[in-house]
């Protein structure tokens, strides 16, 4: 059951990386491209920092044996919602076709 409660933390951060830039996306629309250009970058700052969070908070959930791995898991977990949002985007724009 243990690993059951790791595998559950990435795709957790990566739900609330891609909701919070959801937001974001729609607070910044309509303003200076460099604001949605930047995405991807508090995208990966987000899931950084929830990755620490959820080290301190709730080890026994995070599957990193340290801060530094806790660090890499939440970058890519951040990362990987920008990556989700785009793969929605080219689904969607090829059914559009």
């Amino acid at each position: 059951m243990e690993s059951a409660a790791e595998m559950v933390s990435i795709p957790v951060i990566v739900a609330i990386v891609y909701g919070v830039m959801a937001v974001y996306r729609q607070l910044v629309a309509g303003k200076a491209a460099v604001w949605t250009s930047l995405i991807p970058v508090w995208a990966g700052l987000l899931g950084t920092v929830l990755g620490v969070v959820a080290y301190y908070l709730v080890p026994e959930a995070m599957p990193a044996d340290n801060v530094l791995m806790a660090v890499l898991l939440g970058l890519s977990s951040g990362l990987a919602a920008t990556g989700a949002d785009q793969v929605y985007k080219q689904i969607k724009k090829s059914g559009d076709a």
